[in-house]
């Protein structure tokens, strides 16, 4: 049997249980299609990894009005789209504004996950709105937009070491001593997340 596009699988969800959920907002994970983990794309598999705790994981389908990998989840009443754009990450905002347009959000509810060079590996910050601090997929997402309100998981990757070029340092996949960290740091990073959208967003009589 085909699989459904994301438009019937919206329809199906909306027709029965997920009529009764709260639309929660997108939170899309930026990144380079194609360029899979690499430090740039860590935003990438954090969605990745917060889909298998949503019970998601096999739900991603490409759809084509956003050019994006998209999955719809919920959550403690709260429904979430979750969004991979299936571009490079300078052109990441025009998967991002498209989405934001087929589910009828606006920029305050789109969370955007992103590698962060200025933070140690790790470390995982949530950022409310504010300039792209020179990240051209987060800018990207302001120009498409036309706002800076989107929220933001930052998601330290460090900076290069000795007179490694940061072009080369973010394009290449994590080091093994690195990879041998990264599953809990996604874990984390997926949770803290979670939890910071179900604390803002979620139904009053359903937040944990």
């Amino acid at each position: 049997m085909a699989a459904l596009p994301v438009r019937e699988l919206a329809r199906g969800r909306r027709a029965g249980v997920a009529a009764l959920l709260t639309p929660g907002g997108q939170v899309a994970g930026l990144g380079n299609h194609g360029l899979r983990g690499t430090r740039h794309s860590v935003g990438m598999a954090v969605l990745d990894r917060l889909a298998r705790q949503l019970a998601v994981a096999e739900s991603w389908r490409a759809d084509g009005r956003c050019c994006a990998d998209v999955a719809l989840a919920a959550a403690r009443g709260l429904e979430l789209v979750l969004l991979k754009p299936r571009r490079l990450m300078n052109l990441n905002g025009l998967s991002v504004a498209s989405a934001a347009e087929v589910y009828n959000l606006r920029p305050a509810d789109i969370y955007l996950v992103h590698d962060d060079l200025d933070k140690a590996l790790g470390e995982v910050v949530i950022k409310l709105g504010g300039s792209a601090r020179g990240h051209n997929g987060v800018q990207s997402c302001i120009c498409a937009l036309h706002s800076n309100e989107m929220t933001r998981l930052r998601v330290g990757i460090g900076r290069p070491e000795d007179k490694v070029t940061v072009s080369s340092y973010v394009l290449a996949p994590f080091s093994a001593s690195e990879q041998e960290r990264l599953e809990l740091i996604l874990a984390q990073a997926a949770t803290f997340l979670l939890e910071h959208i179900l604390q803002r967003r979620a139904p009053m009589g359903d937040r944990g």
